[in-house]
């Protein structure tokens, strides 16, 4: 024990007491006096104590704190229950010990830093808390009844000391002394909240090519349940060795024994921005053109996609989530999908967002199942307790989500994503876990056309290998296609050369750790309002294409609620990319040119002027709808009039040939309603209608 621990270890609980009693806030008030009192009300038995006020306070009593919690902090935990006792004696009594919960130690040690010499000491680790268990109830004392005929007394075990960790049995009565024949009596033992938990380094903390690693942490009493999977937490605790059993091992593992938890409340706070920053950020924000220069700082070394590039932008800014007072919760943040040919950097791109955005998680397709992507219950091998395990959605939570190749993931995976995109939740029940974690975050995918190359005969639907319960939740879908043009493809190449020449001068606008620091600092600090003109300007845009749409036939949806939400929420984002406080004209104006350019994109019926949402929505135009009707009725008729069971390609292509169906289009459409199941293949070439 180092000598500044010796000269005080008579009177800690006092000076504890002191600290307690006498520390003294900025604006006057006795901080820790009113924190208890507090706790009384609120029926707690934990209080929280910041470690710089302490240290403040009493420097060497801090440091003894830090390096000696065995001794240390069990009178600081008597203090504590002093105070209450005097000020609520029979609140006191009923908690019986009260227990401090320490925060924000002055530095935080790396998983991957923990050492030796750490070892039974008190350190601060952060990360993302990965897996935990359900709460279980540890015994701390046991009462034990001794069945002998001459004795039959109780007794308590451990039968002095702290209330500590019950490991066996004692070896005789201690109240007459004779051996064994000792039986537990639970209802009269003593126990306490357990669970346990794993905390993983953040992904932006893991150097490349490593694994993040990780490390157990044990919660008691007051401080289960007080995070969840997907959290961000910065857990202050004693380290310990793991119990080895009898046998004496030469390597043994850590864990934590946890005197407090601090959760991240708000999303991007652990993005350091000081005063300094601020004020390089505020002066970017007066730049007129700071939006183009936000832009052109995105992949730099990508030539052109403008459009796409702005929308990823948008992305990473992010609309302003709300949340109704019968807490309904409006989702703030823009989806993307990227399809395009090969070779038109994709991946590129989303490589280049994982290391600008402030919170990101890359993953693929092909690698990620429906548990990696968002939440799993396993077992532990050694004890063979089940944990609930965040996954990719999960850990972003407050940032995004990156997904490239979403198009190769297996039928049964793509399911898992639907209620993180919309709700923005995961909702697991596995192992008797029933849990619902968050996953508030912006999913950015990019995906390739299902034939190698985009076929823009096709609709957008029939061009890509994803179902479209998936596709109607994106907010904007960019179609990058790869055409030769002399102008563009010299412009290209000179654009590819240079930065094959020259690599160290193709440098962002904005450098890439400003420009990190900008974009938390917009979604930590900016959350504009729409003003009455953009909204009027939405509104005029949405009933406008509603109106075009109907004008082409009844059933046409050209545009539906869910774009006006998107509509939004890219104007929000938009201003706050200035860090404007209000959404004004000019960002409802932007926000509708790139609704416009989605909307193009996925299809026309016959050749309108007006998209049909529907292509989007349910996979297929009026048009495609009407059609198939149509090819139904006339097998329908056919099977009634000829009495066969089933009708050939033939027979429906001469029935419908006058409604304007082509060959090619019948091929198609009885493809597509064969995979519906409105109509079977009785033999090869001859359907009939499946039975309702």
């Amino acid at each position: 024990m180092d000598r500044i621990e010796l000269e005080a270890v008579g009177d800690y609980e006092v000076r504890f007491r002191g600290f307690l009693e006498d520390f003294t806030a900025p604006d006057g008030s006795r901080k820790y006096i009113e924190k208890i009192k507090s706790m009384i009300v609120e029926g707690r038995i934990g209080l929280v104590v910041e470690f710089p006020d302490l240290y403040m306070y009493d420097t060497r009593l801090a440091l003894s704190l830090e390096r000696s919690p065995d001794i240390v902090l069990p009178q600081f935990n008597r203090a504590l229950t002093g105070i209450v006792r005097g000020i609520d004696p029979d609140y006191a009594e009923e908690k019986g010990l009260f227990h401090v919960r320490l925060t924000k130690l002055p530095k935080s040690i790396p998983i991957r830093g923990i050492k030796s010499w750490h070892l039974n000491r008190l350190v601060m680790v952060e990360g993302i808390l990965v897996r935990a268990t359900p709460v279980k109830e540890k015994m701390v004392r046991a009462t034990y009844k001794h069945m002998h005929p001459e004795c039959g007394e109780e007794f308590e075990w451990p039968s002095e000391g702290e209330v500590g960790e019950v490991l066996e049995a004692p070896p005789y009565c201690i109240v007459c002394g004779r051996p064994g024949n000792l039986r537990l009596v639970l209802e009269k033992s003593r126990f306490i909240d357990w669970q346990k938990i794993v905390i993983q380094e953040k992904p932006e903390d893991v150097p490349p090519g490593q694994i993040p690693r990780s490390v157990e942490a044990i919660l008691t009493r007051d401080l289960v349940d007080v995070a969840r999977p997907g959290d961000r937490v910065s857990v202050v605790g004693i380290l310990r060795v793991q119990p080895g059993g009898k046998r004496v091992r030469p390597v043994y593992d850590v864990y934590l024994e946890v005197v407090g938890v601090d959760v991240s409340q708000k999303t991007l706070e652990e993005i350091e921005i000081s005063r300094e920053d601020e004020q390089r950020i505020l002066e970017l924000a007066r730049d007129p053109w700071i939006r183009k220069r936000v832009i052109a700082s995105i992949a730099p070394g990508i030539h052109g996609l403008w459009d796409v590039k702005e929308a990823i932008a948008l992305a990473l800014f992010g609309g302003v989530p709300k949340e109704t007072q019968d807490k309904m919760r409006i989702r703030g943040d823009i989806h993307i999908l990227l399809i395009g040919d090969p070779g038109t950097a994709k991946s590129q791109l989303l490589q280049y967002v994982s290391r600008i955005a402030p919170r990101a998680i890359y993953t693929t397709g092909k690698g990620s199942s429906a548990a990696g992507l968002t939440a799993a219950v396993v077992r532990e091998k050694g004890t063979g307790e089940f944990y609930l395990e965040a996954g990719a959605l999960v850990l972003a939570d407050g940032g995004v989500a990156l997904i490239d190749e979403i198009d190769k993931m297996r039928e049964e995976d793509r399911v898992a994503i639907h209620e993180a995109m919309e709700q923005q939740t995961v909702s697991i029940a596995k192992a008797g876990i029933v849990a619902r974690l968050n996953a508030r975050c912006a999913v950015i995918a990019a995906g390739n056309p299902r034939y190698g190359r985009y076929i823009e005969e096709r609709l957008l639907p029939d061009n890509i290998n994803l179902p479209i319960t998936i596709l109607s939740r994106f907010d904007l879908i960019f179609v990058i296609k790869d055409k030769p043009n002399a102008a563009q493809d010299s412009a290209l190449a000179y654009h590819v050369l240079r930065v094959h020449r020259e690599p160290e001068e193709v440098v962002p606008e904005i450098p890439v750790d400003l420009l990190k620091k900008y974009i938390s600092y917009a979604r930590r600090s900016v959350r504009p309002k729409l003003t009455e003109q953009a909204s009027e300007l939405l509104k005029s845009f949405f009933v406008e294409m509603r109106r075009l749409g109907s004008e082409l036939g009844e059933g046409v949806v050209s545009i539906t609620t869910r774009q006006l939400e998107a509509l939004v929420r890219l104007a929000e984002a938009h201003a706050r990319m200035a860090l404007k406080e209000w959404v004004t004209e000019e960002d409802a104006a932007e926000a509708i040119r790139l609704m416009k350019t989605f909307l193009d994109q996925i299809g026309r019926p016959s050749g309108e002027s007006v998209p049909d949402i529907d292509a989007l929505m349910v996979g297929k135009p009026k048009s495609k709808r009407e059609k198939m009707l149509l090819i139904e009725d006339a097998i329908k008729e056919l099977l009634s009039e000829t009495g066969e069971k089933c009708v050939t390609i033939r027979q429906i292509g001469e029935r419908v040939k006058s409604e304007g169906v082509t060959t090619t289009e019948l091929e198609e459409l009885l493809s597509r309603m064969l995979r519906e199941g409105i109509i079977y293949e009785y033999r090869a070439g001859c359907f009939s209608r499946t039975p309702p």
